[in-house]
């Protein structure tokens, strides 16, 4: 039985069982930079103050490193008596340099040590995601680019509406991610505070300097109430939902990829080197990589899900329960980060039928709105020449044709505002071009966007 530094209010062992339920070494050990990273931060401070002395500084400092260096040579032995990696490191401290290592835990407590921990951890997770958003950007810009002569349906409940660009179709989904850029840089702004000095959650008696310790870690705030600093996790929840709305952006383009990738479609056709085939069927070439995407989207809504539950039942301050914070962050940022680098390499190499989109987008009276507007123009209200298009439409259907396949006599038949000159409204290019609205899906307007876009990710 493994000795507890914190044995001496207990006669007693701790049951086995209860070691192996509570133990949370096995997911809290990727902590160990950090905590060791506090740990020196907090260690110069109490030299700083006068609180231990300078030599004993220096060697508690020594011993950290040298943990950190057998950690990252996979020379660390984990004891899940230990319970986590704070415990783990005093421990293995205390074994290599002595009863000097006791000093270290002095004006802090577990609770404010691993918030710090989450914190450091967080921020930087926040700061390497923000920089694959911003790659992703840039692939979608510089695919948009590729594209904005490339003509395709635009959809509304999944029937063809409207005929858009790609590479408008393709700016939504920058504008998607960009505003995921936007939540988790302002989710960083409230992680970046430091709440190491709120000790247990009351607070300690000793003269700390904590905007010493902020300023060695470079946290640019501190927290200012001891109780909410141990208790806290807003941060790791505002992160989820961030993460929650990335992954569901990821998952609606997963699943336009799939959709498009399939038969009934053929827009497009993914990558031999994103895709699986069939055991059995040797003519599939499944979209796996984009229905994982998908699949892993309701994982990380599950975790947000997860930790909002945790936390809707806890009386202030810190509780044990907050251990179940870690499992969902984790796996949170791991499948964020995986799956935005999958897409930023899978989404150049897929290969765009462009002769496809066109030809969807030819048909389906995709072109009604435009010859309604036409009609407002000669003067006819909206409201009836939305009726009077619409029986244009029942009248097409019933012989099987387009728009641009009846001849002026018969759309005359509806309206004799309609004139030779209509022809040109109908066409695809005229539909597209006349959307000349900031926003629209013109050529004027897509490559003004492309400009912004481009900007805005430091391509140009």
């Amino acid at each position: 039985m493994t000795e507890k530094l914190w044995k001496g209010r207990f006669e007693g062992d701790t049951a086995g069982i209860v070691e192996r339920f509570t133990a949370s070494i096995e997911i809290d050990k990727r902590l160990y930079r950090y905590d060791i990273l506090g740990s020196i931060a907090h260690c110069r401070m109490l030299a700083e103050t006068g609180i231990i002395a300078i030599a004993e500084c220096e060697q508690l400092v020594a011993g950290l490193k040298a943990i950190e260096s057998e950690i990252e040579n996979d020379e660390f032995v984990y004891d899940i008596g230990l319970e986590d990696i704070h415990m783990h490191i005093e421990a293995r401290l205390l074994e290599n340099i002595g009863p000097v290592a006791q000093k270290l835990h002095t004006a802090r407590s577990r609770n404010d040590q691993i918030a710090l921990d989450l914190r450091l951890f967080l921020r930087d997770a926040v700061a390497a995601i923000g920089r694959s958003l911003l790659r992703f950007q840039r692939v979608l810009v510089e695919s948009a680019t590729r594209y904005v002569d490339v003509i395709m349906p635009g959809y509304t409940h999944l029937q063809r509406a409207q005929p858009v660009r790609l590479a408008h179709h393709l700016l939504a989904y920058y504008e998607m991610f960009r505003r995921d850029a936007q939540r988790m840089q302002d989710c960083h702004r409230r992680i970046d505070v430091m709440p190491l000095g709120a000790a247990a959650l009351a607070g300690t008696t000793y003269p700390i300097d904590r905007a010493y310790v902020a300023s060695l870690l470079d946290f640019p705030a501190v927290s200012t109430n001891s109780i909410d600093a141990v208790s806290d996790r807003d941060f790791v929840i505002e992160f989820l939902a961030a993460a929650s709305i990335c992954m569901v952006h990821l998952s609606r383009l997963s699943e336009e990829m799939i959709l498009w990738s399939s038969a009934e479609f053929g827009f497009v056709e993914l990558p031999d080197a994103f895709t699986t085939g069939s055991s059995i069927m040797p003519q599939k070439k499944n979209p796996d990589v984009a229905e994982l995407v998908r699949g892993k989207t309701g994982g990380i809504i599950g975790q947000l899900v997860a930790l909002l539950t945790t936390m809707k039942g806890l009386p202030l301050a810190y509780n044990r329960d907050l251990q179940e914070d870690k499992a969902p962050l984790f796996e949170a940022v791991d499948t964020l980060t995986v799956c935005l680098e999958v897409y930023s390499e899978m989404l150049p190499e897929i290969r765009v039928r462009s002769d496809r989109m066109l030809a969807a987008a030819t048909e389906g009276y995709q072109n009604a709105t435009d010859l309604a507007d036409y009609l407002v123009l000669k003067d006819v209200p909206f409201r009836e020449a939305h009726g009077i298009v619409g029986r244009i439409v029942a009248y097409c259907l019933g012989r099987d044709c387009e728009l641009t396949e009846l001849s002026l006599e018969e759309m005359q038949q509806f309206s004799m505002a309609i004139d030779k000159d209509v022809f040109e409204v109908l066409t695809v290019d005229g539909s597209i071009e006349s959307r000349i609205s900031a926003g629209g899906t013109s050529l004027q307007r897509v490559e003004e966007a492309l400009r912004v876009a481009e900007k805005k990710v430091g391509i140009v």
